[in-house]
C-alpha cells in the first residue's frame, strides 16, 4: 500500500492549523504532507502583524513550534509559490520547477489586497499593507517620508494609520463610505470611534474616494480625492480591502463565485474531489467569502477531519460567526450577532457618551433575545456579550451597557453562561472544555483557547476554579503577596513569629509545612538586607525552612549525587579559571557539560566533597552561580559589538553588570535573562524573565519571557534607553515581580495574571503610578549592598561546614566499606550502584 501525498498551496495562519490538525489526528503518521509558500519565512500573526512596529520581530510573530515540521515529517518549501496545477495527473508545479503528485490538494492561498485603478497606483512611495515584506518596506521608506495617507478606513486601515503614526508620520485616512470601519460598526460606533481618533491627532477624510495618487519625478508628492480637495502626502498605503486569490483555480478549471472565490462544498471540496480550499481563497456553501481567521481555523479543521475519515455528521463547515473584538489606535472595537441590527421588528438599546468616547448598543428581538451588538471605546463586556447571542439574558439588557455605578448593579459573570457556549470564537472551544481545565496555561494547552485573537483570555480565567479559601496553605489564610506586606511593614524576622502572629489558629506554635516553610524562607531571604537578617541563607531559623537544594547550596541530582554550577557572568571566562574547572573536575571525578545559559556545570559530587570542590573554585575567583535557588540563573549574552560586525553596543559588559548587580536575588521563582547586542538576537533575549536588545539609541527592555514547558515571549517594556535608566527600570520590575508574585509563579504567568496586564506593570514602574519607585529602588539597593557569596562565607565558617556531610554518624570521612560508582562518565552512561558492606556478599542497591 501507497503512503498518500497530501500538498498544501499557501502557509499561512488557516494553513498551519490545518497542519496542527493533522498532526492531532495522527494523518501526519501515515501520510506524505508537502507544503509549498509563497512567502519566504513559515506561517506567521498576520492578525498581530502591526505589533512589528512595538517592538516584536518576524520570529516572534511566526505561529510554527520550534521542531514542529520536524517532529511531524511535514516537507516545507518557503519561497516556493505554485504556478500551475494538472488536476488530470494530479501534480502542482512550482516557480522553481518543482513538480509534486498529490492525492489530495488543499489550497490555502489567502487574500490578496485590493488596489483602486487610479492614476499614479504604482509610483515609488506606494505600498500595500499585508505581509512583514510590506511592513519592512513601509517601515524603510518612511525614514524619508514626514506625511502618509491610508487608502481605507476598515480593520487593517487604522492598523496601518496606527503604523504610519508610530513611525513619527502625520497622518490621514481616506474612507470611502460615511463613517470608518462600515462593515463592522453602524453610525454611532462610527462616530465615537472618529473622535477619538481624531484625537490622537490623525486626520480623516470619509465619504470620499481617491481619484488620484500625484507622482513627481515618479515618486509620490501628494493625492487628490473625489471631493475636490488634495493632500500633500509623501507615501500612500492602500488598504481598501482584500480579494481572494483563486488564479490557481480559475487556471486549472475549478469552480469559482460569480465575485471571486473557490466554490467548495460543506466539506470544503472544490468541483474536483481530490481539491479541497480553505480560509479566504475559499467561497463557502452559504455563498460568503470569509475574511476572519476563526472561519478559515473551522474550514481546516472540516478538511483534516475528512482527511482522516471522520467525516459525517456536525463535520461540515455550514458558515461562522463574524464576531469581531481588536483594539485599534488603542480603542476598544467589537462587534457581534446581527451589529446592524436587519432583524425584522428589533429593537435597540443604546448607551453613548461622547466625552469618553465610548458607544455601546444592543440589539434585541421583540422576545427580548439578544440579536447582537456593537461596542467602541469599551469592549470589556464583549467576552460576554458574545456567548449570550440568540439567548435571553438574565439581567435587562440596559444593565449590560450601563457602566458601573449608572444603573442596577449587574449580577451576570460567565458563570452564567450555557455549557455549550462558544468562548473562543478562534478555535471554538465551549465552557464546559474550558473549565475542565485548572489553569489558563492548561486551557491554552488542550484546547487552544485563548491562543487565536485573545479577546476571550479575560472570560476564561473568571471561568477557572478558584478555591473559596485564598491562603497560602493550611497554615496562613493570607497569600504570599500579603505574607510579603506583613513581613516588611511589620519587620517580622523569623518563620516562628510570622505563624504565631499572622498564622491560622491551629497551626499557631507548630512547624508549618512542605508549602508556607520554603515560601516564607523565599521573603525573608528576599528582606533580609531591610530586616537586617543578613545575606546567610542558612543562618539560624533559615536553615530549616529550605528544601533540599539551598540546604546544601548546590542541586541535587536524580542518583543522589550534587551538581555544582559556579557563576561565569556574561559567559566571560579567563584561560585560567578554565583550568581550574577542568582540573576540579578532572580531580573529582566530575561529569561537566556547557549549559544553554553559558556556564559549566559539573556533576556528580558527594555532599562531603562540596567543601573541597568550593574552596578551590572560590580561590580562583569564582562565587556561586545559584543554580540552587529561587534567584538570578544567568544572564547571557551574545559578543556584541565587540566582535560581531552587527552589533551596536557592548552586550557582554551590560550582561557582567545585570548579573553582578542581581547575582543571589531571591525571588518567588528562578529568574533567567539575556542581552543581545543587535536586532539579529542571538541571546535570545525576549525568552527570559527579563531581556535587554540593543538599538542604536540605547536599549529595549523586555519582560515576562518564558522559555520553558509553556513558552512566552517576553513583551517590550520601554525602548531606547541609556544605561542608568534600563538599570532603574529593571530594579523595579524585579522588586515589583518579588512583592506581588504567588509563589513558585515565573515572572510570564504573573505578568499575564497581573489584572491589567503590561500596561498597568508600566504605569507603575515606569511612570510611578502607585508612588512606589522610590522604595522599589531602595529594596534593589539594599540588596547590592548587602551581597555575599554564599559559598566564601559557608568555606569560612567551621560551624556551617558541619552540614556537608554524607553519613551524620560518620562525619569525619565517608564509611570506608561504601563505594560509589559513577552513573554517566564522559563517553557513555553506566548504572549506579551503591553498595553496602564488603564486596564479598554485598548487598547492591
Amino acid at each position: 500500500m501507497t503512503t498518500p501525498t497530501i500538498v498544501l498551496v499557501g502557509h499561512g495562519m488557516v494553513g498551519q492549523r490545518f497542519l496542527e490538525a493533522l498532526a492531532d489526528r495522527g494523518v501526519t503518521e501515515r501520510a506524505r504532507i508537502v507544503v509549498l509558500c509563497e512567502e519566504p519565512r513559515p506561517a506567521y500573526d498576520r492578525v498581530q502583524l502591526t505589533s512589528y512596529f512595538s517592538g516584536r520581530t518576524p520570529d516572534d510573530l511566526s505561529m510554527v513550534e520550534d521542531g514542529f515540521m520536524e517532529r511531524h515529517g511535514i516537507e516545507l518549501h518557503t519561497d516556493e509559490p505554485v504556478v500551475a496545477i494538472d488536476r488530470a495527473a494530479r501534480t502542482v508545479t512550482a516557480r522553481s520547477g518543482r513538480v509534486v503528485a498529490y492525492d489530495h490538494l488543499v489550497l490555502a492561498t489567502g487574500s490578496y489586497p485590493f488596489v483602486p485603478p487610479v492614476p499614479g497606483k504604482d509610483a515609488a512611495g506606494c505600498f500595500v499593507y499585508r505581509t512583514i515584506e510590506d511592513l519592512l518596506a513601509i517601515e524603510e521608506y518612511a525614514k524619508t517620508a514626514a506625511t502618509g495617507a491610508v487608502v481605507g478606513g476598515g480593520l487593517l486601515g487604522l492598523e496601518a494609520a496606527g503604523a504610519l503614526k508610530g513611525l513619527g508620520l502625520a497622518t490621514h485616512i481616506v474612507e470611502f463610505a460615511p463613517r470608518l470601519m462600515p462593515v463592522q460598526v453602524d453610525e454611532g460606533g462610527g462616530a465615537a470611534l472618529l473622535r477619538t481618533i481624531e484625537g490622537m491627532g490623525l486626520t480623516v477624510h470619509t465619504g470620499t474616494g481617491t481619484q488620484e495618487v500625484v507622482a513627481t519625478a515618479g515618486a509620490v508628492t501628494g493625492m487628490k480625492l473625489s471631493d475636490g480637495s488634495e493632500l500633500a502626502v509623501d507615501m500612500v498605503v492602500f488598504s481598501a480591502g482584500v480579494r481572494p486569490r483563486d488564479q490557481l483555480a480559475r487556471d486549472c478549471g475549478l469552480g469559482v463565485g460569480e465575485r471571486g472565490g473557490i466554490a467548495v462544498d460543506e466539506l470544503c471540496r472544490t468541483s474536483d474531489p481530490a481539491v479541497f480550499a480553505i480560509g479566504e481563497c475559499a467561497l463557502a456553501s452559504d455563498g460568503r467569502v470569509y475574511g476572519l481567521v476563526a472561519p478559515g481555523y473551522e474550514m481546516a479543521q472540516t478538511v483534516a477531519a475528512v482527511l482522516a475519515g471522520e467525516a459525517g455528521g456536525d463535520t461540515g463547515f455550514t458558515g461562522a460567526d463574524l464576531s469581531t473584538k481588536l483594539k485599534l489606535l488603542g480603542v476598544d472595537v467589537a462587534s457581534f450577532g446581527d451589529a446592524h441590527g436587519t432583524a425584522e421588528g428589533c429593537l435597540d438599546v443604546v448607551y453613548s457618551d461622547s466625552r469618553a468616547g465610548v458607544y455601546k448598543k444592543l440589539v434585541m428581538d421583540g422576545e427580548g433575545r439578544l440579536l447582537g451588538g456593537v461596542l467602541v471605546g469599551d469592549a470589556e463586556s464583549y467576552g460576554l456579550l458574545r456567548p449570550l447571542t440568540g439567548t435571553k439574558p438574565p439581567v435587562a439588557p440596559e444593565q449590560l451597557v450601563l457602566p458601573a455605578g449608572a444603573g442596577a448593579p449587574v449580577a451576570l459573570g460567565p458563570s452564567a453562561l450555557p455549557d455549550d457556549a462558544v468562548i473562543c470564537s478562534c478555535h471554538n472551544v465551549t465552557k464546559h472544555a474550558i473549565t475542565q481545565c485548572a489553569s489558563l496555561p492548561e486551557v491554552k494547552r488542550c484546547t487552544k483557547a485563548g491562543t487565536g485573537c485573545g479577546s476571550c483570555v479575560k472570560v476564561i480565567e473568571k471561568l477557572l476554579p478558584k478555591a473559596a479559601d485564598q491562603g497560602l496553605c493550611g497554615c496562613f489564610s493570607h497569600t504570599r503577596t500579603e505574607l510579603y506586606e506583613i513581613a516588611r511593614t511589620l519587620r517580622v524576622t523569623s518563620f516562628a513569629a510570622l505563624l504565631d502572629s499572622h498564622g491560622r489558629e491551629a497551626a499557631k506554635g507548630g512547624e508549618g509545612c512542605e508549602v508556607c516553610k520554603p515560601t516564607v524562607g523565599s521573603i525573608l531571604a528576599s528582606l533580609a538586607p531591610t530586616l537586617g537578617l543578613g545575606g546567610y541563607i542558612l543562618d539560624g531559623e533559615q536553615a530549616a525552612l529550605q528544601d533540599t537544594n539551598d540546604h546544601h547550596l548546590a542541586n541535587l541530582q536524580r542518583n543522589g549525587s550534587y551538581s555544582v554550577v559556579p557563576r561565569i557572568p556574561g559567559g566571560e571566562i579567563t584561560p585560567e579559571k578554565l583550568i581550574v574547572i577542568g582540573e576540579v573536575a578532572r580531580d573529582y571525578g566530575l561529569y561537566t557539560k556547557i549549559t544553554g545559559g553559558q556556564r559549566i556545570d559539573l556533576f556528580g559530587a558527594r555532599v562531603d566533597q562540596l567543601p573541597g570542590i568550593w574552596t578551590r573554585l572560590v580561590d580562583a575567583g569564582f562565587e556561586s552561580g545559584h543554580a540552587y535557588g529561587k534567584a538570578l540563573r544567568t544572564v547571557k549574552s551574545c559578543v556584541g559589538q565587540t566582535w560581531c560586525r552587527y552589533g551596536v553596543q557592548d552586550s557582554v559588559k551590560m550582561a557582567i553588570r545585570l548579573e553582578l548587580r542581581y547575582r543571589g536575588l531571591r525571588a518567588p521563582h528562578k529568574l533567567k535573562s539575556a542581552v543581545s547586542g543587535c536586532a539579529r538576537e542571538c541571546a535570545e533575549a525576549q525568552s527570559k524573565d527579563f531581556g535587554v536588545i540593543a538599538t542604536a539609541s540605547g536599549w529595549n527592555l523586555y519582560v515576562g519571557g518564558n522559555g520553558g514547558a509553556t513558552p512566552r515571549h517576553a513583551d517590550l517594556l520601554a525602548q531606547d534607553l541609556s544605561d542608568a535608566e534600563l538599570i532603574r527600570l529593571i530594579d523595579r520590575f524585579l522588586m515589583f515581580y518579588i512583592r506581588t508574585a504567588d509563589r513558585l509563579e515565573r515572572t510570564s504567568v504573573w505578568l499575564e495574571r497581573l489584572e491589567g496586564g503590561l500596561d498597568h506593570l508600566r504605569d507603575v514602574v515606569v511612570k510611578d503610578s502607585l508612588g512606589l519607585c522610590d522604595e522599589l529602588e531602595g529594596l534593589m539597593a539594599e540588596h547590592v549592598a548587602g551581597y555575599r557569596d554564599e559559598w566564601a562565607e559557608t568555606l569560612d565558617d567551621p560551624e556551617r561546614l558541619r552540614r556537608f556531610v554524607s553519613f551524620v554518624n560518620a562525619p569525619e570521612t565517608p564509611d570506608p566499606t561504601v563505594r560509589f560508582v559513577p552513573e554517566r562518565d564522559q563517553i557513555k552512561p553506566d548504572l549506579t550502584i551503591l553498595t553496602i558492606g564488603t564486596l564479598e556478599g554485598a548487598t547492591s542497591r
